[in-house]
């Protein structure tokens, strides 16, 4: 029988600078799920990322533990996977400064992340906010991961942190195994509901639709939610001169597992009203079991505490070998405990 030693590792991780919403869920945990009897799987809720930006204490801390329950209830079995807190982790930090050291500033002043959210907080560019790429490559180079969850917005992300490993490695030799990026065929990136040329973010309410929301709420989002302008009102998927109908049409295939041809064939004649109701009822019974379970999670933090504490010992004992041969390569002195 396999170990799970022998298992291809995987790792990813989530702010939790607001609630997780429809395309978290389907463009990155419901995959996730999917992979943790393939590989060995270590999700984290990326705390000390949020902080680049102003964060209210006692909502990061309640997000944090409240996002954790919404990943067991969206299927990741802590039995199979490894959930962690990042900032429990403190090699994330260490090993994220070690990094700082070895990326250019001209790779950090490219990263796209750093230009949008410097024009949204222009009052608080701080030096975090710039350089947080290498504490990411810390997060992901710890655990020796194989494969990275992505999405294709991403991809700039793995990139830089694959190129920060090989340019350790060439250093100091072979340290750190250079991830490769895994990005799903489906459901990796879906839209907001209020304008489908963008990602579906937190940071726009109206068009975003959480996990935790009611089913009242979510109906009358999908209602709501932009078609397209085009006088041939019907259901076809084309994503250049229909973004929004291809959008709910990506999404609806997501929940129901109907192919897009199927789903042209369903509402073939109909007119978007009618799809669009039919894309919220399918989303509603999606997330409803998730957001009824997360809510007894939730509610029983003896629980919660009790699987993130499991998961940081796990995490900590993988990251610590880690950082241990990084600090003998760059050449600092053993300590003499740990």
């Amino acid at each position: 029988m396999e170990s799970a030693e022998a298992k291809k590792v995987m790792l990813s991780g989530i702010q939790p600078s607001g609630e997780l919403h429809l395309g978290n869920y389907l463009g990155a945990v419901k995959n996730w799920v999917a992979l943790a009897d393939a590989f060995d799987c270590y999700y984290f809720m990326a705390d000390m990322h949020t902080i680049t930006v102003r964060q209210e204490p006692k909502e990061l801390r309640r997000r944090t533990t409240e996002q954790l329950a919404e990943y067991i209830a969206c299927g990741l079995d802590p039995e199979k996977n490894t959930l962690f807190i990042q900032s429990h982790v403190h090699e994330h930090a260490e090993l994220g400064w070690i990094l700082n050291c070895y990326t250019m500033f001209g790779e950090l002043s490219r990263m796209t992340q750093f230009k949008d959210k410097s024009a949204k907080h222009a009052n608080n560019i701080n030096g975090g906010l710039f350089t947080y790429p290498a504490l990411m490559a810390a997060d992901i180079l710890l655990y020796q991961p194989d494969y990275v969850p992505v999405g294709e917005d991403q991809k700039q992300h793995c990139e830089l942190t694959r190129d920060i490993a090989i340019r350790f490695n060439n250093l100091y030799g072979e340290t750190f195994k250079v991830p490769e990026p895994y990005i799903p065929k489906t459901g990796a990136r879906i839209m907001s509901l209020s304008d489908p040329t963008s990602k579906m973010s937190k940071s726009d309410p109206a068009g975003c639709v959480f996990i935790m929301d009611r089913p009242e709420d979510v109906a009358r989002k999908f209602k709501r939610a932009v078609t397209d302008s085009d006088t041939e009102r019907c259901v076809r998927f084309d994503p250049e001169n229909k973004p929004g109908v291809s959008n709910l049409m990506n999404i609806y295939s997501a929940v129901t597992g109907r192919s897009l041809d199927r789903v042209e064939k369903e509402f073939e004649g109909q007119g978007y009203g009618v799809f669009k109701a039919a894309v919220g009822d399918a989303v509603v019974e999606t997330l409803r079991p998730i957001r009824e379970q997360a809510g007894r999670l939730i509610a029983d933090k003896a629980y919660i505490k009790q699987v993130y504490t499991d998961g940081d010992l796990k995490a900590s004992r993988v990251a610590r070998r880690t950082l241990r041969k990084v600090y003998r390569k760059v050449g600092f002195v053993e300590k003499p405990f740990e």
